[in-house]
């Protein structure tokens, strides 16, 4: 069991919390921003929802950054007021004051554009890498997982497959180890078909804030509860360089970075991704 600290009760922090709640996975949700009552207002009514979804989670509100001294897993979402993801320099300002407050938790930034903050809390801060990664990858994977099984008229529960690279212009998809119902995604569906799929990236992308919530708290329980599973998430893989790769995640972060199995024109486009600034 965990206390999970979520930055920001904007529609992105607030679903995030909603989805813990309803997963039931985590012991206690504690929704921090500066907007107090907004924070609060939103605790209360996943509080007031919670014998109707059968969750035990407890929900809590905070106006204040140093209520995420402790928390065992903390999310980066964003604020109440304008429901703007916390980036840019005032995204780094607040990820300063936390790491004076809190120095050991890992960090899920569950934003779309929240990758150049990943860089620079890596370079300027002096955060270990390990410790700090993006959701957002995974969210995307979710869906081109859905529009698969729809493909092969099943779900997109049965869909394996990974995201590497930048989202969403040099996104690449390792199609080589994709797989469905046990099976290679190649032998399954016709070439112009994956094409499709892979044409279609740059329209679901940013995915929508539901949609990156649902992506964060799967995330988040990863690191809180471990998983064998491997995640595509936003990781450093050098100084400056944030891309999307498979990740196996722990209670101290990132355990170890994947990189999946890739044909030589995927390997080009992936490594030209990474060395985007």
């Amino acid at each position: 069991m965990s206390l999970i600290a979520i930055i920001g009760a904007g529609a992105i922090g607030g679903a995030v919390a909603r989805k813990l709640a309803e997963r039931d996975r985590v012991r206690e949700v504690r929704l921090i921003d500066v907007a107090a009552r907004v924070a609060q207002g939103k605790a209360l009514d996943i509080q007031q929802s919670s014998p109707v979804e059968c969750s035990t989670t407890r929900m809590t509100s905070a106006g204040s950054i140093d209520a995420a001294a402790g928390a065992d897993v903390i999310v980066i979402a964003d604020a109440a007021a304008d429901s703007a993801e916390h980036s840019g320099e005032a995204g780094l300002a607040l990820l300063r004051k936390l790491t004076a407050i809190e120095s050991t938790a890992p960090i899920v930034c569950a934003g779309a554009t929240q990758r150049e903050l990943i860089a620079r809390s890596v370079t300027e801060l002096h955060i270990p890498g390990s410790r700090v990664l993006g959701s957002a990858p995974f969210a995307l994977e979710s869906a081109l997982r859905t529009l698969a099984g729809l493909a092969l008229d099943g779900s997109g529960t049965e869909v394996s497959l990974k995201v590497v690279g930048v989202p969403p212009n040099a996104a690449v998809v390792a199609w080589e180890e994709a797989s469905a119902f046990g099976q290679p995604l190649g032998s399954l569906l016709p070439p112009h078909e994956i094409r499709s799929l892979a044409a279609r990236i740059p329209g679901l992308w940013p995915p929508g804030p539901y949609v990156l919530a649902s992506a964060a708290a799967r995330v988040v329980e990863a690191i809180a509860h471990g998983s064998r599973r491997r995640y595509s998430c936003f990781v450093t893989v050098s100084p400056g360089r944030v891309t999307s790769m498979p990740a196996e995640l722990g209670q101290d972060g990132i355990i170890r970075v994947v990189e999946p199995a890739l044909t030589r024109q995927e390997r080009t486009m992936m490594e030209n991704a990474i060395d985007e600034p």
